[in-house]
């Protein structure tokens, strides 16, 4: 392999050499190339390292701000043209042409230690990936049956966000063609609630407080820093208006809210997910008595993304439990130390290329313990390739959780594509729990029926799943999912949000979907055959 990154070689002191050479590669690649080729047989830095010394290094480096990702979770291309010039930048060194490397006066890492880098992950990386094993599947309905809204052909359906409230009844539903929130009647017909300052991404109907709907407003698609959104409380009014208040405004890229009261002083606050690049973070927004809000920050890193709230060690006050989702990946929990902060702690951790997408606790083996079901499956960064450990997990609670005090264990994975998000219920009224499943990015030329995938638990205290491809995969592509009573008979629905502009990841594949529809809903038929 040619070493491109020659500007190490020249003697430290040659900085107008430096400047003349790299004034050529700008304008003269021919230059640059002749260059390069008269200094590699000078390249002798790298050499010098055994890859032992390179791993050591790649550990230092690349395990000091996230899990440490091996050679084998990436092919050698994905490495060489995804991964490394992104990071690269984050050392300071500048990325010219895709894997032209020029340190920079703030480089925080030599060219010599970055080319070892290099070369250990282009050494022992796979040339390709194994394909997943191809999940065995029951082609049919299982207990649901299908409802569809009209499709509007004049434009390409791009929900994003989809919510039953099952005290009104009502489908909710938010689209990046227009800045507006919708309410689906029982036979799928829409009306306008509101419009808002951007699309909305998550919606929440709180049983306290002066709101009875909390919307989460993005801000966009791109995980940006100037990317900005905001939090709205939507109130009833008596003669059937609705009253909107900004509860916060211009905050990084926004994803999800939920309610809580952490100090306990009779005042609702709202816990915020912001998933930023290099900023963003999980805030709580204290509401002070005035009524204006404080922002507080429990973890101010980017990549919030879920979160989880509940009093895990019993002591009556609320705790919480986020999913961060960029680069250093994991779950963690935050346990409330009665004094206006948290106690924080990592009870699971996933490598920066996972592509970390859902979490949710529930007692899935029935054993008193709350468990995490969870998802890995985004594939939006600089890895866009088909991954074999993208697909949904269940770790098992393997204590009683008393001060903290939790640890999880991997007990569950089914290899799905792309997964997006899992939702877990007991969808047959059977008295275990089963599992719904969307995958945005599954692998739409040869597993296409992977975008939506029921798990039917087949034992009470067990892991023991029957997976079930509902025929919907020629109805849309689901970016977003809900769960919950929609036609109120005492069983849970699942309403899927079918989002067909662009994030296409797989070469020469056009859609084979309805791209009209905005969304479907499974209608849960379990208590009508009873």
């Amino acid at each position: 392999m040619l070493h491109h990154s020659f500007l190490h070689l020249i003697p430290h002191n040659s900085e107008l050499l430096k400047m003349i050479i790299t004034s050529f590669y700008k304008n003269n690649y021919t230059f640059l190339f002749l260059i390069s080729i008269l200094l590699a047989g000078c390249e002798r830095n790298v050499g010098d390292n055994t890859l032992a010394q390179s791993k050591a290094l790649a550990k230092l480096r690349c395990g000091s701000c996230h899990m440490f990702p091996e050679p084998s979770l990436l092919d050698k291309k994905t490495w060489r043209e995804g991964i490394m010039p992104a990071m690269a930048e984050h050392f300071g060194i500048e990325v010219l042409q895709g894997n032209f490397y020029l340190p920079q006066k703030n480089s925080t890492l030599s060219i010599r230690d970055w080319q070892s880098i290099i070369r250990y992950y282009e050494t022992l990386a796979p040339d390709s990936l194994e394909p997943a094993q191809a999940l065995e599947k029951t082609n049919d309905w299982a207990v649901f049956k299908l409802k569809t809204p009209d499709p509007d052909s004049s434009q390409i359906a791009a929900t994003i966000m989809t919510g039953i409230d099952p005290e009104n009844k009502k489908i909710f539903s938010s689209s990046l063609n227009y800045s507006a929130l919708y309410e689906w009647n029982n036979v799928l017909k829409p009306s306008l609630v509101t419009a808002l300052s951007t699309s909305a991404v998550d919606i929440t109907f709180p049983k306290e407080g002066s709101f009875q709907r909390i919307i989460t407003c993005m801000g966009g698609m791109r995980a940006l820093d100037n990317t900005k959104g905001d939090i709205i409380g939507l109130s009833n009014q008596k003669n059937g208006d609705i009253t909107k208040t900004n509860i916060a405004k211009d905050l990084i890229r926004p994803i999800e809210t939920r309610v809580l009261d952490f100090n306990k002083d009779g005042l609702t606050d709202y816990l915020v997910c912001s998933f930023g690049h290099n900023f963003g973070g999980l805030y709580i927004l204290q509401q002070l008595p005035d009524k204006s809000f404080k922002k507080i920050s429990v973890r101010e890193v980017p990549g919030s993304t879920q979160s989880v709230i509940t009093d895990f060690n019993h002591d009556g006050w609320p705790d919480i439990m986020t999913l961060f989702a960029h680069a250093n990946e994991g779950i963690w929990l935050f346990i409330n130390n009665k004094k206006g902060g948290f106690i924080e702690k990592n009870v699971l951790r996933f490598p920066p290329v996972f592509g970390s997408s859902s979490f949710q606790l529930v007692d899935v083996n029935k054993d008193g313990r709350q468990d995490i079901v969870y998802t890995a499956g985004d594939n939006s960064d600089y890895s866009r390739i088909l991954k074999p450990y993208h697909g949904l997990y269940v770790f098992l609670n393997k204590k009683d959780g008393n001060n903290g005090n939790f640890h999880f264990e991997k007990s569950y994975f089914s290899p799905l594509n792309g997964a997006t998000k899992a939702m877990a219920a007991d969808f047959d009224k059977d008295g275990d729990i089963d599992i719904a499943t969307i995958a945005f990015f599954a692998d739409f030329k040869a597993k296409p029926y992977d975008t939506f995938t029921y798990f039917e638990n087949e034992t009470t205290t067990g892991l023991k799943f029957k997976a079930h491809h509902i025929p919907i995969d020629n109805k849309g592509r689901w970016i977003c999912m809900d769960v919950n009573d929609y036609d109120g008979d005492g069983d849970v629905d699942i309403v899927l949000g079918n989002y067909s502009k662009g994030f296409m990841n797989q070469e020469n594949f056009k859609p084979d979907w309805d791209v009209h529809l905005p969304f479907v809903v499974l209608q849960n038929l379990i208590m009508v055959k009873d």
